[in-house]
């Protein structure tokens, strides 16, 4: 009878566990920039972090034209003046000073439709850099200003990151993936989502709102003593 080779200790799977984490995001959601930076923030003082992460779409104006709107126009209307418009951004202006995280108004001209930013952020998912694409769109447009609705800028962005901004621009000319992205984001909100960002911890516990980096250096540990279980 032969016996079973002992396994060499040294040879054992020493992976770090991993854990996903899903954000609903829109790129023009101030509330999801500020809810990226205060992650960003948690993620950098835990390098060792277990999340992987994944980006989905959800879009705060599916309805929006495809061309967008005068930014001034859209608030106004949206909150029912420009006094009323002041007020709503007001906690989303203090929080973002209280970061130091840059926002520049004034540039900001344009609410795009954000179909052909979702679907560049998808392709930029299959090509391994959909978190830095995501931090590109939030730089164009609220700290540059830029019309991230058009596709020369989102091919300029697809450039910025390493992807072939050819290809991309030939993908924006077509439909592709434009039935998928809006069926995930229909997806979201038939499982009740009504707001971004949100986040879902490894499948199970979802996480509404921009959070402060100090949550998710809490979450990050527990997950931590969980997975050393």
């Amino acid at each position: 009878m032969t016996t079973a080779p002992q396994q060499d200790p040294v040879a054992e799977d020493t992976t770090p566990q991993r854990v996903k984490l899903d954000i609903l995001w829109d790129p023009i959601c101030p509330w999801c920039y500020i809810g990226k930076a205060q992650l960003d923030r948690a993620l950098a003082a835990v390098p060792d972090h277990p999340f992987v992460i994944e980006l989905h779409p959800f879009q705060l104006n599916p309805e929006m034209p495809a061309g967008g709107m005068d930014r001034r126009s859209y608030l106004e209307a949206k909150f029912g003046g420009k006094e009323r418009a002041v007020q709503a951004y007001a906690p989303i202006v203090e929080r973002a000073e209280a970061l130091g995280l840059p926002i520049n108004f004034d540039a900001m001209t344009r609410t795009p439709n954000t179909l052909d930013a979702h679907r560049l952020v998808h392709w930029a998912g299959i090509e391994g850099c959909q978190y830095e694409t995501a931090e590109a769109l939030f730089t164009a447009y609220f700290t540059d200003g830029r019309d991230i609705g058009d596709r020369e800028v989102l091919s300029d962005i697809a450039d910025s990151v390493g992807m072939d901004a050819s290809v991309v621009r030939k993908l924006l000319a077509s439909d592709a993936d434009c039935d998928a992205i809006r069926a995930r984001d229909a997806h979201s909100r038939e499982m009740g989502v009504n707001s971004v960002p949100t986040f879902i911890v490894a499948g199970k516990h979802a996480v509404p709102g921009a959070q402060p980096a100090e949550l998710w250096q809490k979450v990050i540990e527990e997950i931590g003593e969980q997975l050393a279980q």
